[in-house]
């Protein structure tokens, strides 16, 4: 089974939105609507242009930020500031994947293409503060994102982590092709069987844990 491919893991690195929480809170809707309305102000753009812009950015560049840096000069502080300034009341504690990920053996990382203060927030409302030795966000790769591989060579270095032999957890699938070329086991966050770039695929990370960890 999958499963056993990551027993020998000795480090964990997660993804945050979708992944440490179902994607059926929406929670990046009223991030998506965020976005919208930034590069409208931004641009001085209608909502419609706004949020092809932002599609389109994000296809291209792997966020949105990446394209109005690269394309436009933006700001990303404030940006980031003001996408992740949402309500979270729709997420619950999940006691069962705080226990999951407190059972994996080696050091446990949150790296995600939002910001570290974003990050922390999420991690309080789902009740997993504390079980992470540490939070990555965007600007601690200079606000380089994921999929590029030189994003996770930054972050994987400021944390000193040797990312062979180490497990990767995602939702997006693009995000999963440089970590697996570093020599990192895969894991997306889907309903789909496979991926080309996952070793493994599961639609419930906390009985995909449990399933890890059980021997």
């Amino acid at each position: 089974m999958p499963h056993h491919l990551f027993r020998s893991a000795h480090a964990w690195v997660f993804d945050l939105d979708n992944t440490l929480y179902p994607a059926s809170a929406r929670l990046f809707d009223q991030i998506e609507a965020k976005m919208t309305a930034y590069v409208s102000r931004l641009l001085s753009v209608e909502a419609a242009e706004a949020d092809r812009l932002r599609a389109e950015y994000w296809r291209a560049h792997g966020t949105t930020l990446a394209g109005l840096m690269r394309v436009h000069g933006a700001d990303p502080e404030p940006y980031l500031d003001d996408v992740h300034d949402i309500d979270l009341s729709g997420l619950a504690p999940d006691a069962a994947l705080a226990a999951a990920i407190a059972a994996l053996p080696g050091r446990k990382i949150v790296y995600t293409n939002g910001s570290r203060g974003h990050a922390d927030r999420v991690l309080a409302a789902r009740g997993l503060t504390g079980l992470f030795d540490a939070r990555y966000g965007v600007e601690d790769a200079g606000y380089v994102p994921k999929p590029d591989m030189a994003a996770f060579r930054s972050v994987f270095a400021k944390d000193g982590l040797a990312p062979a032999g180490a497990a990767m957890v995602e939702d997006d699938h693009r995000n999963l092709a440089a970590p697996r070329a570093m020599g990192m086991r895969t894991l997306w966050i889907t309903e789909e069987q496979e991926g080309e770039h996952a070793d493994a695929a599961t639609d419930d990370l906390s009985v995909f844990l449990q399933m890890v960890t059980r021997g």
